[in-house]
């Protein structure tokens, strides 16, 4: 069996030095200048900024941001007022975002682990906790959804972002042909379909399919009611021209 976590970690890793991938770039000083002015915005998808009205007060409000890393959303929030940790599975990312608060004099905690096992935080220690699209790196969602709503206060939101399952059922080959082939079921895992060799070769992390019964149902299931939802595109995948291939949902701890 392979060891999801260390692998994709170590991909990740790679992704930072490479430059290449852009949720590796840190925010520029402009950016957090603007956000200490209360002019911010952050994304949980690709492009569509998340709605202001579905954050709290910013002022002091406990922010976890989770597999969040790359010196981007976290950095935003500790400019705006709110006290930020930052947890993630890939070291460069999480040392992006102390690059930034080095660099701006911002208050971030950093915290290496896996998004299923947030043991070190107690119950109800955030407030918010935000996950934009990155539960497409773990081949199970639900103990994410659990574990991000013990670690809610009672009326805390998540906010999180993922993949349309749609994304991950065609012949990516045929597909940037702008052929749609259905050749994979959901769920869908990357391994079974390339194996570790094969995301070796591409170097890229390995990517999940999870089905929208996990990722909507299971955030329910966890005590969490979604009272917000959006969709959003990539920018540059066929599909997406013609169906949304993201969504964002805000929901409250009951």
């Amino acid at each position: 069996m392979t060891d999801i976590r260390a692998f994709n970690r170590d991909a990740w890793d790679r992704q930072v030095q490479s430059g290449k991938n852009p949720w590796t770039v840190p925010v520029s000083s402009e950016t957090i200048a603007r956000a200490r002015a209360g002019d911010w915005s952050v994304l949980l998808t690709e492009n569509i900024p998340v709605p202001h009205e579905w954050f709290p007060p910013m002022q002091g409000v406990r922010i976890l941001g989770l597999a969040c890393g790359g010196g981007q959303q976290g950095p935003i929030f500790a400019a705006a007022g709110a006290e930020v940790t930052i947890f993630d599975n890939s070291p460069a990312q999480l040392a992006r975002d102390r690059e930034v608060a080095e660099r701006e004099g911002l208050m971030i905690r950093t915290v290496e682990g896996d998004m299923r096992d947030l043991s070190a935080f107690a119950d109800e220690s955030f407030d918010l906790v935000f996950h934009p699209v990155s539960n497409l790196f773990i081949h199970e969602i639900r103990p994410v959804w659990r574990e991000a709503a013990r670690v809610l206060r009672r009326g805390g939101t998540l906010l999180a972002g993922f993949m349309q399952p749609v994304m991950y059922i065609f012949d990516y080959e045929e597909l940037d042909k702008g052929n749609f082939v259905v050749k994979h079921k959901i769920p869908y895992s990357d391994i079974e379909v390339y194996g570790e060799e094969g995301l070796r070769a591409e170097d890229r992390p390995a990517e999940f399919g999870h089905s929208l019964t996990d990722q909507l149902a299971g955030q329910t299931e966890a005590g969490l009611a979604i009272v917000g939802l959006y969709e959003d595109r990539h920018t540059s995948i066929v599909l997406s021209q013609h169906i949304p291939t993201y969504m964002a949902t805000r929901a409250v701890k009951l």
